[in-house]
C-alpha cells in the first residue's frame, strides 16, 4: 500500500511559501530535524497546497499531500552535509529552521546519490 501524509504544520512564511511553489510530481526530500539531524528518503508531492487543517482558525497557513517514495540506505547527516563544500550554499545550512525549501537539482541529485 502507496504510504501517504499531509504535511501539516509549517508555521513560518517563507516556509509556507516554499510549500504553495510545490507542484505535482516534484521531489521532496525527507529531513528528520529533531533527533537524529539527517536526510533520510525521498517522496512526490501528490497534491498541491491545501489549507493546513491544523491551522488556528482564520490563520493562512498550507499543507501539501505526499507519499513516500524510498527510504535511504545511508541517511545524510546534517554533519556530512556541512563538512563538504559543494552543499555550503544550501539553505538548510544557512537557515537551520527553516523546515521547506528549494534545492538546487544538482545538489539534490548529489544528496539522493549519497543516500543510496
Amino acid at each position: 500500500k502507496e504510504k501517504t501524509t499531509i504535511w501539516d504544520g509549517v508555521r513560518n512564511y517563507q516556509a509556507r511559501n516554499f510549500l504553495r511553489a510545490m507542484k505535482v510530481g516534484d521531489s521532496v526530500l525527507y529531513y528528520h530535524s529533531v533527533d537524529e539531524k539527517a536526510v533520510v528518503g525521498l517522496a512526490q508531492v501528490l497534491a498541491t497546497a491545501f489549507p493546513d487543517p491544523t491551522s488556528p482558525k482564520g490563520e493562512d497557513w498550507s499543507s501539501v499531500k505526499l507519499k513516500a517514495v524510498r527510504a535511504f540506505a545511508h541517511p545524510i547527516t546534517l554533519d556530512q552535509l556541512k563538512a563538504d563544500k559543494k552543499f555550503s550554499d544550501l539553505l538548510l545550512l544557512r537557515q537551520s529552521r527553516l523546515s521547506v525549501m528549494p534545492i538546487p537539482a544538482k545538489l539534490f541529485s548529489a544528496i539522493v546519490r549519497l543516500g543510496a
